[in-house]
């Protein structure tokens, strides 16, 4: 391995140029933990993170005491605070012990210092551009399609989970850290089964839509393998979340897998943080739902927040954050009928 000295010695290349990104990412990490400290030491303390699990009807929340966490969930993402701060995902603020690697041209692959997974990466675009998904959806799928199956992709919406709103990114983490990774599966056969509530929208050829309702976080999911057919009803997905809006994006997360085939879950959302964030004293709880949370692990940075934890606090956090089972219901319609003149018009193309 070899420093390159383009930007500050900031990337780091393989000898074998062409290798697998999921390779490269590896080497990245190793090289990471053993010669940033920052890194080092906080992937060493997940070992000591308490873990509380909750067994629902078909699926099981995972509550996680990390205090690493405590920066992210607590971030002040207002318009006054993000302008007086530097962008700390910009090249030329990253500290000097932290390298990347390149990926898709546009994105570079970081070593996130404050891990959740096991291996935990951001990748963030080169350009400081604003955290938007519409044009990008297709380089995520992409990025998704480069890593492979052993990590899972999550993009946080500038109004639901981003800690850094200003500038477009990624995350990504090992595969099978999110409950939701291992779930799905299971969840899916449910619904056809009529044990767990939500919507089959379209299971036609190589395109499958659901929509789900009884996972308390409801969601709507999309697997094939075609790229141009993900994009074409995510664009769909998108503008019936976006209800008109022209100005801002629609609030949501999103979990991306490959493995011989892309798997999207988009978490449609109403609020940035439940009401316990804004509370004082006692009342107050430290939780700031992103992907990761809604993926089935709920991160509580403080010690005092993760004691409290029981099923009914889960509950409510979701029904906080998420959209109602009305709205969704309301969406599974609209988007049957507009799925269904997408394809028409396609196959008679």
């Amino acid at each position: 391995m070899r420093v390159e000295s383009e930007k500050n010695n900031l990337f780091l290349i393989e000898d074998y140029i062409a290798a697998e990104l999921s390779w490269k990412a590896e080497r990245l990490f190793k090289h990471q933990i053993k010669n940033w400290k920052l890194a080092s030491d906080n992937y060493d303390a997940l070992k000591s993170v308490r873990v509380k699990k909750f067994e629902f009807d078909n699926f099981i929340v995972e509550a996680h005491f990390n205090p690493g966490r405590i920066i992210s969930s607590s971030a002040k993402v207002d318009t006054k605070s993000i302008s007086e701060r530097p962008c700390f995902l910009c090249i030329e603020n990253l500290p000097p012990e932290q390298k990347a690697v390149k990926a898709l041209g546009d994105y570079i692959i970081l070593v996130n210092p404050f891990p959740i997974f096991p291996e935990h990466f951001t990748l963030p675009s080169i350009n400081h551009v604003p955290q938007l998904i519409e044009s990008e959806f297709k380089n995520l799928l992409l990025l998704t399609k480069a890593l492979g199956k052993d990590y899972t992709l999550f993009y946080n919406g500038p109004k639901c989970g981003a800690s850094a709103p200003d500038h477009l990114h990624f995350q990504a983490g090992s595969s099978g850290f999110m409950k939701i990774d291992t779930e799905y599966d299971s969840i899916i056969k449910l619904l056809h089964s009529d044990a767990i509530t939500g919507e089959i929208i379209y299971e036609e050829n190589d395109l499958k839509i659901y929509l789900v309702t009884g996972y308390l976080r409801n969601f709507i999911s999309l697997e094939s393998n075609n790229i141009e057919s993900l994009a074409g009803n995510f664009s769909i997905i998108y503008k019936l979340l976006n209800n008109g809006n022209k100005t801002d994006e629609p609030m949501m997360n999103i979990i991306s897998n490959y493995d011989n085939r892309w798997r999207i879950i988009i978490f449609p959302r109403s609020r940035h943080r439940p009401s316990y964030f804004f509370e004082e004293g006692e009342k107050k709880i430290i939780i700031s739902p992103a992907a990761v949370d809604l993926g089935g692990v709920l991160i509580f940075p403080r010690e005092e927040d993760f004691e409290k934890v029981n099923k009914d606090l889960i509950i409510d956090i979701f029904r906080q954050v998420t959209i109602s089972n009305e709205k969704m219901l309301y969406i599974a319609d609209e988007l049957k009928e507009s799925v269904f003149r997408r394809h028409k018009r396609s196959s008679t193309v």
